[in-house]
């Protein structure tokens, strides 16, 4: 759609000096996603990549796991007032056989670029049983050379974080440390909905011997969204919370914070982590 960015009046002020310029900020609009139809969830992120944003969305709420599940997934005409299409609108047609879950007002989900979890009814509602249990067999095996090059590359793909500096990103990548996509969103979450979604329409789910990295912190929502496509690391240049490390715990994840250069924490599924030492006791 061309919509990642957008141009604005600013005044610049540089060691006393004052002009005016336009300046490149990122996009950021709503997108509601239907599903068969029926409004489902609403989300503020950077236009682009919309389907992918839908169908990852789908895949972390547990709705579908496979690409044969969705039959289509097309913009909404008459999404505004005059009849028009607006492109923030998209609707998910599911398969034949394929359950539609129950979508009470209960059940809708508000997300914000920020968090992708606010509106839910519960802490239990997102705890969901995903499909693509963490199972790589044998487990891969990183070492901390390898996780320590990708925030590099991450940052080397970067294109709109470039030209507006207001982007988070989510990039995948073999266990052998080869880029395999990237995204870059307004919102942390969608960055990751997008990898998903592209995955499971191009039917490369489960991503079972991957690395995803992040940009920022490590969420609750972001581990969840790791376990439910079944990816077994998930690195991050910044913190996790303490739900994170406790969700990738429970599920088999191996869960990197603060990866920064050569250093970084390990707060769980540490035997994905090939050492060339046994790690010293403090």
């Amino acid at each position: 759609m061309g919509r990642a960015t957008e141009r604005r009046r600013t005044l610049r002020i540089r060691d006393g000096a004052v002009s005016t310029r336009a300046d490149t900020l990122v996009a950021e609009e709503p997108l509601e996603i239907r599903l068969n139809g029926r409004p489902l969830a609403i989300t503020m992120r950077t236009p682009g990549d919309d389907f992918a944003l839908a169908a990852g969305f789908l895949v972390s709420e547990g709705v579908v796991a496979e690409g044969g599940e969705v039959q289509s997934i097309v913009y909404c005409a008459g999404a505004t007032a005059e009849g028009g299409n607006s492109y923030n609108v998209v609707d998910v047609k599911l398969a034949p056989g394929v359950r539609v879950p129950d979508i009470t007002l209960e059940r809708n989900v508000y997300t914000t670029s920020s968090c992708g979890l606010c509106g839910k009814a519960s802490l239990d509602a997102v705890r969901t049983t995903t499909r693509h249990p963490v199972a790589d067999t044998p487990p891969v095996r990183v070492s901390p050379e390898l996780l320590s090059a990708l925030p590099d590359r991450l940052r080397a793909a970067q294109r709109v974080f470039d030209r507006t500096g207001g982007l988070h990103a989510a990039a995948l990548f073999s266990e052998e440390g080869e880029l395999l996509d990237v995204r870059e969103d307004v919102g942390r979450h969608n960055a990751v909905d997008k990898l998903v979604g592209r995955a499971l329409t191009d039917h490369r789910l489960p991503l079972s011997r991957t690395v995803l990295l992040v940009s920022g912190r490590a969420s609750f929502e972001l581990a969840q969204k790791a376990v439910m496509a079944g990816i077994p690391v998930l690195a991050a240049v910044s913190a996790p919370s303490s739900l994170a490390v406790d969700l990738a715990a429970e599920a088999g994840l191996t869960l990197v914070g603060f990866l920064r250069g050569p250093s970084m924490n390990v707060y769980a599924g540490e035997h994905r982590i090939a050492l060339e030492a046994e790690p010293g006791r403090v």
